[in-house]
């Protein structure tokens, strides 16, 4: 008899725990059924937004402007006269274009989504415009633009650096750029010497544009709305640039803004960089650098070399202590051996660079391609 109870109270016991571990496996299953489907969920609307049955890529810069009353201060401000041609960039389904054709003469606009340029020709011949627009269906930094007066956009953010550079530094004359763009950029892009955010970007636009504030948006006026807030900015080109190299005035910025709180004199003292910038000159003036490596070349050939070669990286270390000696001269004897980058203006640094090169010191090397001003 109490054999039978034990066995019949161990079974219930095993029932028991099988029900638990059923309940609790169940539970987890559903948890992450639940958070899969959240997760899923999250992503959805994180990289696509729906907006009037088209789906928007946040990954791709998909942002529309929807309020009016910003997208009519953009084209007052804008200065658009009846007689120009505006180029546009990323329309989208058109909102700023249709404002843009009711105030000029033509709109160019860049469009690479078959999507936002079927809404957007059908949109223009409904309201009568079709004659006006041009669509051009291309990436847009791997297109040539057309002759046009202004550029009005609400640029990519993720575009946005490469873009700029192609608008200042390109072939085309135009009378100014007013652009949207991601706030965090265009203070950037607004900074000035000994301000904390003056930059590479900044040094370089400005040295053939002038960069004025216009106003800020917030991302609220957005569908879908990005995670930070937005500002126009307008970008005037300059009617007088210096006469300076571009390539090697871009190669300067890169070498000076690498490290832009360090002194010049730390920064041209550091042997990698002496290395280099001595490569790059002697292969651009051999008459005024690598003096050191024309004397060790010019030894009597019947000498045996060094197995080793140790002739060679003794010769190739002494070329290189003197040239660090030329760059750290040119900067203690103009007064920019303690100096930084950032604190510079740009006379300042066209000075110093204008130094450099009748030195026969070179930031360019002239047999790699062209160099972009984000780089």
């Amino acid at each position: 008899m109490i054999l039978r109870l034990k066995n019949q109270t161990l079974g219930k016991i095993n029932l028991t725990r099988s029900y638990l571990s059923s309940l609790v496996f169940r539970r987890d299953s559903h948890s992450h059924d639940r958070r899969r489907r959240g997760y899923e969920r999250d992503v959805g609307i994180e990289e696509k937004k729906e907006h009037d049955g088209l789906f928007l890529c946040k990954s791709k810069g998909q942002h529309l402007l929807t309020n009016t009353r910003i997208l009519d201060a953009i084209v007052r401000c804008s200065d658009v006269r009846p007689t120009d041609t505006v180029l546009e960039i990323g329309p989208g389904t058109g909102n700023l274009t249709m404002k843009l054709l009711e105030a000029a003469q033509n709109v160019v606009a860049v469009e690479l989504d078959n999507r936002m340029v079927e809404i957007l020709r059908k949109r223009v011949s409904d309201h009568g415009f079709a004659d006006k627009l041009t669509i051009i269906q291309k990436d847009v930094l791997k297109t040539d633009f057309p002759q046009f007066d202004l550029v009005v956009a609400n640029i990519p953010y993720n575009i946005s650096s490469p873009l700029v550079a192609k608008l200042v530094y390109g072939s085309n004359t135009f009378r100014s750029a007013t652009l949207l763009l991601q706030k965090e950029f265009s203070r950037r892009l607004l900074a000035n010497p000994g301000d904390s955010d003056f930059n590479r970007l900044a040094v370089n636009v400005k040295l053939v544009a002038d960069v004025k504030f216009v106003m800020d948006v917030s991302k609220r006026e957005f569908v879908p709305p990005p995670k930070v807030d937005s500002s126009v900015v307008m970008i005037t080109p300059k009617e007088i640039i210096p006469d300076v190299n571009v390539q090697e005035w871009l190669a300067f910025t890169r070498t000076c803004f690498g490290k832009k709180n360090k002194t010049l004199g730390s920064m041209f003292r550091q042997k990698k960089k002496v290395m280099e910038l001595l490569s790059l000159s002697a292969g651009r003036n051999c008459s005024k650098v690598g003096i050191m490596n024309q004397t060790c070349g010019d030894s009597d050939s019947d000498v045996e070399e060094d197995g080793d070669g140790k002739d060679d990286l003794l010769c190739l270390d002494t070329d290189a202590s003197m040239f660090k000696e030329m760059l750290i001269g040119i900067l203690r004897t103009n007064g920019f051996e303690e100096k930084r980058p950032s604190k510079l203006c740009h006379s300042e640094l066209l000075h110093l660079l204008s130094l450099f090169n009748h030195a026969g010191i070179f930031f360019h090397d002239i047999r790699s391609s062209p160099m972009d001003l984000h780089e």
